[in-house]
């Protein structure tokens, strides 16, 4: 089957052209986006990396299977971040150019198992071979220094409860890999005619793994629940925009104070901004409130700490007698939201976007709360922390009971960002068994139960509220949390059997009998042939 790729005005196909080929690999890339909020659409995802796969599979040349899959790639960091445009202006392309070769070496990956009409049994290994691949860009990208896991394809899934059990056994990495071998499937099954057995094998395969994790892997047993409060101040901005906040967050919290029995308020990030410590005031009055709704108050402290040099940012947990002692200090920052990599170097990027100009202060580990009479177990997590799987699941190994994520995506309020980040509780409470409450200054806030299932009604951008969720508390360990990211380490056994496999081929070849061997030259430069 070829690709319908239109004509030019000499008649010559128009993906003959390098440059409309380079547009079409930038388009291709940038597709898979539609499968997250706000378009959210889910079941896009499994075909939304087809066209791309089928336009690298036709490159000439490996080197420009290299040049799609980068451009490609180019195309769906953009898509995926366009939201940051008006924080970083034209620097998000450069950023995009350089994330985007990522997928370089997966597109001549993609073009060797896919080119020209593969065997059956390449086919096949296509099926594992070209998500294993995707996967490791996943996992390089994942890194906080890079961007951290934003846009992972499993997470366009949060909403779609077996594809949530199948996170329980192997986090987002093994959605994300079922995801990419269903496009990989569906590319074969439009592309080679003589491989459909093959392909809609693959696919019954996909089908038949996903249903078997949903029904294998157990639910998440409920243990009781707790009522937590999520307050939610919503956009206050200008002169004394920090005091304000702060005030409405009083409001709001002394609005549930005789209405509500609560075990636990949450507020979100930077929604006290200056440290307690230095600002008594502040903790008599925080408190007062704990006294007079029965319950502590999570608080985030975006601000210089009077015991250590530097701003941090800090959940702190604050009691009727005051603070309690429990505070965590975010550990993984945003690259160029609160600190520059390399300043230095890159220090300039202050000067064409909102980048920070003082690089917050990390965090020296994770922390688990313990909160109220009852003993709760508390695991919070600061703004894009909640993208990473490994940190949900170090709190939940912990012994956490509830995973606790304040955010604050104002400066990105009316873009596809606020639901974006909390989709991503979904997953983390599906990999954990363990409810998440992410709790925004601004929204998206919301809250999901441990199989992933939303609880209640999230708190859209426009609303400036306090709402009380029951949430269920499960026991027991999920594989996920029990084995860790071994689907990673599948992925790079794959991987490596390749290379091997490759390598055992390419010496055969130089040693099969008839192989030519190239003229020696003398010392004048003259050649010699062999066996004169």
């Amino acid at each position: 089957m070829r690709i319908p790729v239109g004509r030019r005005g000499d008649g010559r196909p128009l993906l003959t052209s390098p440059w409309w080929r380079g547009a079409a690999a930038v388009a291709a890339g940038a597709l898979p986006a539609l499968a997250f909020p706000a378009p959210s659409l889910w079941w896009w995802a499994y075909v939304a990396l087809v066209p791309w796969m089928l336009l690298i599979r036709t490159a000439p040349t490996g080197r420009r299977a290299v040049l799609d899959g980068w451009l490609g790639g180019l195309g769906f960091m953009l898509a995926v971040h366009h939201w940051l445009m008006p924080s970083l202006h034209v620097f998000i392309l450069l950023l995009a150019a350089l994330l985007g070769l990522l997928w370089a070496p997966w597109g001549p990956l993609v073009r060797r198992m896919l080119a020209g009409t593969p065997s059956r049994a390449r086919a096949a290994g296509a099926l594992v071979v070209v998500p294993s691949g995707w996967l490791m860009v996943e996992l390089v990208r994942s890194w906080e220094g890079l961007g951290g896991p934003w846009g992972l394809l499993g997470a366009s899934q949060w909403q779609v409860s077996p594809a949530l059990r199948v996170a329980s056994l192997g986090g987002v990495w093994l959605v994300t890999l079922l995801v990419v071998a269903v496009n990989t499937a569906v590319t074969l099954l439009v592309s080679v005619r003589s491989l459909r057995t093959t392909a809609v094998a693959g696919l019954a395969v996909c089908a038949v793994a996903i249903g078997a994790a949903a029904w294998w892997a157990q639910a998440p047993q409920p243990t009781g629940h707790v009522r937590v409060a999520v307050v939610q101040p919503g956009v206050i901005n200008g002169v004394g925009g920090a005091e304000r906040r702060f005030a409405r967050g009083v409001e709001l919290t002394r609005e549930l104070a005789g209405r509500e029995d609560v075990d636990l308020v949450v507020w979100g990030e930077s929604s006290v901004g200056a440290d307690l410590t230095a600002r008594p005031e502040y903790t008599r009055r925080l408190a007062a409130l704990s006294r007079d709704v029965g319950a502590e108050v999570l608080v985030n402290v975006d601000a210089r700490r009077s015991d250590r040099p530097g701003i941090h940012k800090s959940s702190v947990l604050v009691g009727p007698e005051g603070t309690t002692g429990d505070r965590y200090d975010k550990m993984r920052l945003v690259p160029f939201g609160e600190y520059i990599p390399f300043r230095s170097v890159l220090g300039w990027a202050t000067s064409v976007g909102k980048a920070a100009a003082e690089d917050r202060r990390r965090g020296d580990g994770p922390v688990v709360m313990t909160v109220g009479e009852r003993g709760l177990r508390l695991g919070p997590l600061v703004c894009f922390e909640s993208a990473f799987p490994d940190m949900s699941r170090h709190l939940a190994g912990e012994g956490a009971q509830v995973l606790v994520a304040q955010s604050a995506t104002s400066t990105f309020q009316d873009s596809w960002a606020p639901g974006q980040h909390a989709s991503l509780a979904a997953l983390r409470a599906a990999e954990t068994g363990r409810p998440m409450v992410h709790a925004t200054l601004t929204g998206v806030s919301a809250v999901y139960g441990p199989d992933g299932g939303r609880v209640g009604s999230p708190l859209g951008t426009e609303a400036s509220t306090a709402a009380v969720y029951e949430v269920p508390l499960a026991g027991g360990t999920t594989p996920y949390v029990r084995f860790g990211d071994w689907p990673v380490y599948g992925a790079l056994a794959v991987l490596a059997a390749l290379g091997a496999l490759e390598g055992v081929r390419a010496v055969r070849r130089r040693s099969a009998p008839g192989t030519p061997v190239p003229p020696a030259h003398t010392a004048r430069g003259s050649r010699v042939r062999p066996g004169r």
